[in-house]
Formats: C-alpha cells, structure tokens, sequence
C-alpha cells in the first residue's frame, strides 16, 4: 500500500498536469493562479477523492480531473479567506499569501480563475466520457458518475456548503456577537466538512457507488472528520508551532474568534476529536460494496492522522 507521502506527491504530480501554462496577455493572472497551488499543502482534498474511487474500483485515470479540480477549488477559497476583507493573513505555509505577493485585486482574480478552471476541466471530463469507452451503455454510465462527482462538488462549494458556512463566519466575525452553538456547528459542518465530504462522495460516484446507504454513511463520515479536523485547527491555534505551521498562531484569540474550544476548553475538544474520528472509521468500516479492503484501510490510517497531526 502507497504511504500518505507517496499519495501527496501522486497528487501534486496529478495537479500539476492542469495547472495554466503562463503566457498570453494575462500572465500575470496564470503565474497567481499556479503559485496559489505550487506553494503546497496537505493535499488531502484529491487524495480523499482518489482513495474513496479506488476503494470503489475506479479507473485512476478518470479519478484525476476531479483530483485536480477539488484542490483547485480549495485553494480558490484559501486566497480569499486570506484577503484584507477576510482574514487579512500575509502568510500562508510559509509563504506569502496570494494578495501579499501579486495584489488584493489580482489575488481576487486568481481565486476567480482557480474556480471556473475547476468547472472547465470536470465539465470537459464529463463530455469526454461520451467518446472514451467503445461501449455506449458504459458511455453513458461514465457521463452520469462524473455528473453526480460534479453535482456533489458544486453544492458543497457554495451556499449549500463551504460558501455558505463562510458566510455566517464572516458575519459573526465582523458583529462581534457571540456564536451561538448550533451556529457554530453549521460554520464547521459547511465551511470545513463540506469539501471533505465533496472529495469523499465524488470519488466513490467515479468508482460507481450508487447512490443510497453507502453515500450516504460517506457523507455523515465526513461530516464528523471535517469537525474533528476544524477542532484540531482551533487547538493548534493555541497550541501550535509557527514554524511547523507556516503561519501565525493565536489569530482566534487576537481577533476574538468563538471557536468550539473557546467555549469547551481543551480537555472537551480532545474528547470530541477522538469520538467524532472513531465515530467516522466505523463508518468507512460499515460500507457494503467496497472492492479494495487495502484502501479502506488507508482511509481510516488517513482520518486517524488528520486529527492527530501537529500542522
């Protein structure tokens, strides 16, 4: 079995592939775009939706447009999460932000460019899947599963999910109020578990799950790590190293952020962490029509590091 570090750099290599080449006229923009996505991360994203598509007994190949494009989606939200208007972060994995190093308006752009591209290439590979396959009845088949892996992403990208819980973030932020905790819990579950689950559902689809019991148990599967994952950031906003980190620390608290262990403590948020990732790995353990047991396996490893990880 492939190691995390072996799927991350799968993945960049996967990426790279349908990243802009960085010429014409709008250069400038094209260069934003790539650095925003060459300056690194976890790429936990594509390495979910290929797994969850191996797990299902995808064709790998079919799995790297919608690899590509869900990394590309995040980094769009990332560049203007880090905006003056948001965030305002001038770091991000140690490196310059986007708007610190090209601009605000062209970071804007940037973010813009990053998710329509991502639209273009999954659109691209759903009109492809009509020519790619001798036999029309798989044809077809192939269209309605890369339909249902973009229908997936483009809900929870928006306001059914990442845009939407982003939303409520933002007006809490700037009110100052205080966040009650069922707001809190739709920050979490939209702005953080919704990509997640996105990766997740988009993959299994490729690998021709069906829609029904196991999507769905993906989907509370997901929900619990992208808490789990969300919570392990707030405590690493206290408690972790800069310089693993690659940003600042303690911004919740700078700003006056309500996080889910400024209100619990610590001890609590620990507790959850642990339960909401158990809770996920017995999920992923339930699902019925898996053909690949090793990758299963890799899934619930990958949950288990993601919420213990110290970056």
């Amino acid at each position: 079995m492939k190691t995390l570090d072996d799927r991350k750099k799968e993945a960049d290599r996967i990426i790279e592939k349908y990243l802009p080449k960085e010429e014409g006229p709008d250069k400038t923009l094209l260069e934003a775009m790539n650095y925003s996505v060459r300056v690194g991360g976890k790429r936990l994203r594509p390495i979910l939706l290929q797994s969850f598509g191996l797990m299902y007994g995808a064709d790998p190949k079919s799995l790297e447009p919608f690899m590509a494009a869900i990394e590309m989606i995040h980094t769009y939200s990332l560049i203007h999460d880090d905006l003056p208007a948001m965030d305002n972060d001038m770091l991000r994995r140690g490196n310059p932000t986007t708007h610190a190093k090209y601009g605000e308006a062209m970071a804007i752009l940037a973010g813009d460019g990053l998710l329509n591209t991502a639209f273009d290439i999954m659109s691209e590979a759903s009109t492809q899947a009509l020519t790619s396959d001798d036999d029309p009845s798989n044809s077809i088949d192939n269209v309605i599963s890369a339909l249902y892996a973009t229908n997936f992403i483009s809900h929870n990208a928006g306001i059914g999910g990442m845009v939407g819980g982003q939303s409520l973030d933002v007006e809490t932020d700037k009110t100052g109020r205080d966040v009650t905790g069922e707001e809190l819990s739709y920050i979490y579950s939209h702005k953080t578990s919704a990509l997640l689950i996105a990766s997740m559902m988009a993959g299994a689809v490729l690998g021709g799950s069906e829609v029904g019991d196991d999507l769905n148990l993906i989907g509370k599967a997901g929900n619990k790590i992208g808490f789990a994952f969300q919570v392990r950031d707030d405590i690493l906003d206290i408690e972790g190293d800069e310089k693993v980190l690659g940003k600042e620390t303690g911004q919740d608290a700078k700003n006056g952020k309500s996080t889910f262990v400024s209100i619990h403590g610590i001890e609590d948020s620990e507790e959850i962490i642990k339960d909401f990732t158990e809770d996920a790995k017995t999920d992923i353990g339930n699902l019925k029509n898996v053909k690949d047991e090793e990758e299963r396996l890799f899934i619930m490893d990958l949950f288990d590091s993601l919420t213990e990880r110290n970056h």
